[in-house]
């Protein structure tokens, strides 16, 4: 199963592997880049529904969200200055990007996961994008070079697998970007870890330390079809809403020289044993996640939490509900049967993890 971004919205992910699980077809495998790193860890942490529902809902998991602050960078004004430059620029990742000081919000420093189990029921492969670059390079024109180096971090068994294959971004239709073209994997990397690695993605939050080297986060792949295919006979994936073309898309290409919205049309329409539509997500939930919060008499710009855990957990708890029944819709239609989009949005969530 591939948990694709999610952002702020990561508890649809459980709703929909415990519909899975209802159905008889519980992945064995988890891929999962940014915000569905998250929802995989939990999932191969905890051993059954009712637990990672708890811990979904927690108060650790309330804390933690409250945790996150505004950088100086969260200036208003500059931020929308800098978005409408990166919109008017046409050129693939032109220049080296500041991930080390150019981001909004501060992240506590550990995701609040439960313990490791000693036997998980559930492998997780989580994305992640080894810096290529160091703090020096920052500015500098790219002029082709590349930037990140894709990695899966993962157990023996899919390093196995994936051995000596190229990126999927290798593919020349994604034009002059600025991904390297090998993929590498790490089996050495705790989920944990490899969650918080994932959820770093640019612009929102630092890029993530770790072993003596930098990593950018699972928006580096966010929809790693091909590498599915290459782990698994059967492959579950949801059919995902648009990017928005204001901020996600100029900041894609900005940071990635890639085309987001290309790369979703060509996940969207690649072949599925069970596809989840989750294109309404962003209409059906909401609220039901962290709010960005534009305060231009401060000029600032802050992340707002729901007011009390109880509200909090509400929103989980419908996150949860939202994902098990598509979840469960997908499973009742015929095998590799596409979805009808339901509605035609041009927004998603602003963490394109998310």
């Amino acid at each position: 199963m591939v948990m694709a971004g999610g952002g702020f919205r990561f508890g649809i992910y459980l709703g929909m592997y415990e519909a899975l699980r209802q159905s008889g077809r519980a992945p064995d495998l988890l891929l999962a880049s940014c915000g569905g790193a998250i929802a995989a860890t939990i999932i191969r942490n905890l051993p059954d529904d009712d637990a990672r529902r708890a811990w979904l809902t927690s108060p650790e998991m309330y804390r933690f969200w409250c945790g996150l602050k505004s950088t100086r960078r969260a200036n208003l004004a500059l931020t929308l200055l800098r978005a409408a430059r990166r919109r008017l620029s046409k050129s693939p990742a032109p220049l080296i990007p500041d991930l080390f000081t150019d981001y909004l919000f501060e992240i506590p420093p550990q995701l609040p996961f439960p313990p490791e189990p000693a036997t998980p029921t559930v492998d997780v492969a989580i994305l992640g994008g080894r810096l290529l670059f160091g703090p020096a390079d920052v500015g500098q024109p790219r002029a082709g070079r590349k930037l990140y180096a894709e990695t899966v971090f993962c157990g023996a068994r899919a390093a196995a697998l994936l051995d000596g294959i190229a990126s999927p971004l290798s593919d020349p239709r994604w034009g002059d970007h600025a991904v390297a073209p090998e993929l590498r994997t790490d089996t050495g990397v705790p989920a944990a870890a490899a969650a918080r690695i994932s959820i770093a993605d640019m612009l929102y939050f630092r890029c993530q330390p770790y072993g003596g080297h930098e990593y950018i986060g699972g928006v580096v792949d966010l929809f790693p079809v091909e590498i599915a295919r290459r782990l698994a006979a059967e492959v579950v994936l949801e059919f995902k809403e648009a990017f928005e073309q204001t901020f996600s898309i100029p900041a894609w290409r900005s940071v990635l020289g890639l085309d987001g919205n290309a790369r979703l049309r060509h996940a969207n329409s690649h072949l599925a044993d069970i596809r989840i539509d989750s294109s309404d997500v962003s209409a059906t939930l909401a609220r039901q996640q962290l709010q960005q919060k534009l305060d231009w008499r401060r000029n600032r710009i802050e992340l707002t939490m729901p007011a009390d855990h109880a509200t909090f957990a509400q929103h989980m708890q419908d996150q949860w509900r939202y994902g098990y029944e598509r979840g469960m819709e997908a499973c009742a239609r015929p095998p590799r049967q596409q979805p009808t989009v339901r509605v035609a949005s041009p927004h998603s969530a602003r963490w394109s993890g998310g």
